[in-house]
């Protein structure tokens, strides 16, 4: 888990705030971010934001368990690249939401 807190730590604004969001540890920037949690056999992260999963396309299909969520298997290297790309997509939402 402090694996995936540091990859979104990474991709994530500096002014990014971490907090709990449904109990869950999470990330907020003009807005809600992403969050994750652990469990016995993954972690997930929840990007907020399900249709972005679908943008993404094939490179999520390995991961994802449902309409709004990525599981990473505790077996294997954290895939970094992917959950900075999803970071970088939610921060770029919240920008346009909040602009203007």
């Amino acid at each position: 888990m402090e694996q995936v807190r540091s990859a979104i730590r990474l991709a994530a604004p500096p002014e990014a705030v971490e907090r709990l969001h449904y109990g869950m540890p999470a990330f907020s920037y003009k807005g809600a971010l992403v969050s994750y949690a652990a469990f016995k056999n993954h972690c997930s992260l929840f990007p907020m934001q399900a249709s972005l999963l679908d943008d993404l396309g094939e490179e999520m299909k390995r991961y994802r368990s449902s309409k709004g969520t990525l599981q990473f298997p505790l077996d294997e290297p954290l895939p970094a690249a992917l959950v900075r790309k999803i970071v970088e997509a939610r921060v770029a939402a919240n920008n346009r939401k909040h602009s203007g």
